[in-house]
């Protein structure tokens, strides 16, 4: 029967031309002409003869399930999966079958096989027919429907140990071809190796457990120190079927090395007891302990008896320290505090000492760079990757990961093949079935480059794999625990295996960094931002009774800030960046000036009083309270100095009114300056103005001359009333009689003095 091949969106192959060119003779030909579009038309049923493109896309062919995913003797294969008619017109007299063989030659082979689709003869094997091929009637226009097949092993026709093509392929008719022709095939790989060898693989496969971040810097006023979290997302990824949970419970059972963020840690910890999740301007008590407790106990038993890697606290982005941030001050101090947090979070948490020793920058994309920067926090392994790094360095096989590059420093080099094997979806059952049937057949091929070389091979899949990438790598990783071709080995082992002597040692220019990574990479602004962050949390730092209660979380907040799991996500890094640094006023302003409204002096000295605020649940101290007058010939302060200056201590929820002696020398007006100093003379909080009024002569000495004057005008009536009544007396003893004449009344001035007039009298002359 003919079968054809239609590969659409290619450029045509060798094979398709040669087809075409034959076509094109045949039509020119009248009599064959003829028997082309007759009824029988037999060449064209001839198995392995194709006249023309056939549409082998037709019919879409799905396979959900390849068990066991490496066969040994003596097993059943079972293939099992959908068809679904894809074309205009139903199909009829369709079988379904597999074609096996034959072994493919490396790596580069499997490489090859997987990208090609639809069929053509003489790349695909014959079918293998027989009792083993399933027949289905017909299969309507966009009808789907399932198909299982099982063959003993030993009728697949292996006969040498290696990876095999397996293909399941539909033959049919449609109204448009009388003839049988191949409509659907669907490829993968089958690993064979019937007996047992010594020439096995180190494998090493890294399962991390890392989220993004979810804790704010804001803690509760009580002793505890509640923490807030931004949202409650994270407990759909701990939940029951969530993708953290999936990774602890099938991790558990697999030979892996964990790699785990702190972080992730220390949130999930918190949600253990007591916290709070902001919703708008408010926040809310969480509900979700319980499910954080399981999936903690879970994690604790599960990393028991296994390897734990602990990243940076955080898991900072190495990247973009290296491009945009070593040369922001204090960048490098925040990763080298993110790496000493790691350790002993771990531990306290799981209960287990974890290798800090290890850096990963995204992707395992190096360069001189990104090496500086993850060394310098004390990693002395950084895990690349072999696309980073030429693989072999021109070794006809895959070299052990273990890589020295310089300065007492080892690249763990992860495979990229293997690495890359599950970065799918993977959310179709057939995209998982075929990801780890490449998977298996690549640590195969890779064993046979070089079968008495036993070499060391690392694993390091994708940051963050999704709950259907993490049972697409337990399938794979469960169908090599028989130990066929390979064998478990953790990463702190592998780091430590004897290099290939031939292997690249060189670091990749900075030039050759990719791209698209670059471009995920935080911006500069952003390390200005958190150093602007930083400075604010030392000045507030020295003025608290507890520090500690302010500064673990900040500082918690600001490694989040550089946190890896922010590319891809600009917008999202910058919003929590900002919510850092305004909450972190927001504390600040709560120690403060209370505002004073203008003052006038009373006489020549006086008391200016100034009142500070703290509305934080803890006492400040290592203030000083500096007030500065803007005119000191006019008012002065403390002695006669221009600027006077107090000590500032006030308990948690109180105000403290500070009293400063102030002096003046003339009537007007002068403005004070009052500002908070932290004891090292970093002005703190906003400075203060108000208006001080000077005046001689006060309300208060208003009110004495005016008392003085009333006293001068009820003597001179008394004076009068007794002058009167002494007058009246005497015309009253004297009757008839001269009335007496007073005598000249005495001068009541001296004589007129040439000297000048005593300082601050009045002198009438």
């Amino acid at each position: 029967m003919a079968e054809a091949a239609d590969i659409q969106g290619t450029s045509p192959s060798p094979a398709r031309r040669w087809l075409r060119r034959t076509a094109s003779l045949i039509v020119g030909a009248p009599l064959l002409a003829g028997l082309l579009t007759g009824p029988a038309a037999p060449a064209a049923q001839a198995e392995g003869i194709a006249k023309a493109p056939t549409g082998s896309r037709t019919i879409d062919v799905s396979l959900d399930t390849l068990s066991p995913s490496a066969p040994v003797e003596g097993d059943t294969l079972t293939v099992s999966g959908t068809l679904t008619n894809k074309g205009k017109k139903a199909v009829t007299e369709a079988e379904v079958d597999l074609r096996v063989g034959p072994t493919l030659s490396g790596r580069s082979a499997i490489d090859d096989a997987a990208k090609r689709t639809g069929y053509l003869p003489g790349n695909d094997p014959a079918r293998l027919g027989g009792k083993y091929t399933l027949k289905i009637p017909k299969l309507a226009s966009g009808v789907s429907q399932d198909f299982s097949l099982a063959v003993p092993v030993d009728k697949l026709g292996l006969d040498t140990e290696g990876v095999y093509q397996l293909g399941v392929s539909v033959t049919g008719r449609t109204a448009d071809a009388g003839y049988d022709q191949v409509l659907g095939i669907q490829r993968t790989f089958l690993p064979w190796q019937p007996e047992d060898t010594d020439n096995t693989t180190d494998l090493t496969f890294l399962w991390p457990l890392i989220a993004s971040a979810h804790v704010t810097a804001e803690t509760g006023s009580d002793e505890q120190q509640t923490p807030v979290f931004a949202n409650d997302e994270l407990v759909k990824e701990l939940a029951p079927g969530g993708r953290l949970e999936q990774l602890v419970s099938l991790g558990s059972q697999l030979p892996v090395t964990w790699v785990i963020d702190p972080d992730l840690l220390a949130s999930v910890d918190a949600m253990t007891r007591n916290y709070r999740v902001r919703v708008g301007d408010t926040t809310v008590a969480g509900t979700n302990q319980a499910i954080a407790k399981q999936w903690l106990t879970g994690l604790q038993a599960a990393v028991k008896d296994g390897k734990v890697v602990a990243l940076p606290f955080a898991d900072p982005d190495l990247a973009s320290i290296a491009h945009r941030g070593k040369n922001v001050t204090g960048t490098l101090s925040h990763l080298q505090t993110a790496t000493e947090a790691a350790g002993p979070t771990v531990e306290t948490i799981l209960h287990v000492k974890p290798s800090t020793d290890f850096a990963w920058p995204v992707d395992g994309a190096i360069d001189p760079s990104i090496v500086d920067v993850a060394t310098s926090a004390g990693a002395h392994k950084v895990i690349a990757r072999s696309d980073s790094l030429e693989e072999t360095g021109g070794l006809p096989y895959t070299p052990t990961a273990a890589r020295p590059i310089g300065g007492g420093t080892t690249a763990v080099v992860a495979d990229y093949r293997l690495s890359t094997a599950f970065k799918g979806g993977m959310a179709r059952a057939d995209e998982s079935t075929l990801a780890v049937q490449k998977f298996l057949a690549h640590t195969l091929a890779l064993t046979e480059q070089a079968p008495n070389k036993p070499r060391s091979i690392v694993v390091a899949p994708q940051r963050t794999p999704t709950a259907t990438q993490a049972q697409a790598m337990a399938a794979a990783l469960r169908a090599l625990s028989d130990e066929h071709w390979t064998q478990p080995v953790d990463l702190v082992t592998a780091a430590g295996k004897k290099p290939d002597a031939q292997a690249t040692t060189k670091v990749p220019r900075a030039s050759q960094y990719p791209k698209k990574l670059r471009s995920q990479e935080l911006p500069t602004q952003a390390f200005q931002d958190i150093r602007t962050t930083q400075d604010s949390l030392n000045s507030f730092e020295v003025i608290l009774t507890a520090p500690d209660r302010v500064v673990t979380p900040f500082g918690n907040a600001i490694n989040r800030s550089v946190s890896t799991s922010w590319r891809g996500r600009p917008l999202e890094a910058q919003q929590y960046r900002d919510a850092v640094r305004t909450y972190l006023q927001s504390l600040t302003n709560e120690v403060q000036l209370i505002a004073k409204s203008d003052v006038t002096l009373s006489g020549r000295s006086a008391t200016i009083p100034v009142t500070v605020q703290n509305k934080l649940v803890q006492g400040v101290d290592n203030l000083k309270l500096r007030l500065t007058s803007g005119n000191s010939t006019r008012l002065k302060l403390n002695d006669g100095a221009a600027v006077a200056e107090q000590p500032i201590k006030i308990a948690g929820g109180h105000s403290q009114s500070v009293k400063f002696d102030a002096s003046a020398n003339a009537n007007g007006q002068a403005q004070v300056t009052a500002q908070l100093f932290t004891k090292d003379g970093t002005p703190y909080g906003e400075e203060m103005t108000f208006n001080v009024r000077v005046s001689e002569v006060t309300p208060t000495v208003l009110l004495v001359i005016a008392g003085g004057l009333l006293l001068l005008v009820l003597a001179g009536i008394r004076m009068y009333t007794h002058r009167k009544r002494a007058v009246a007396n005497g015309a009253a003893g004297n009757d008839g009689g001269e009335p007496e004449q007073p005598s000249d009344p005495t001068p009541d001035t001296g004589p007129e003095s040439g000297d000048p007039s005593g300082t601050g009298e009045k002198v009438d002359r």
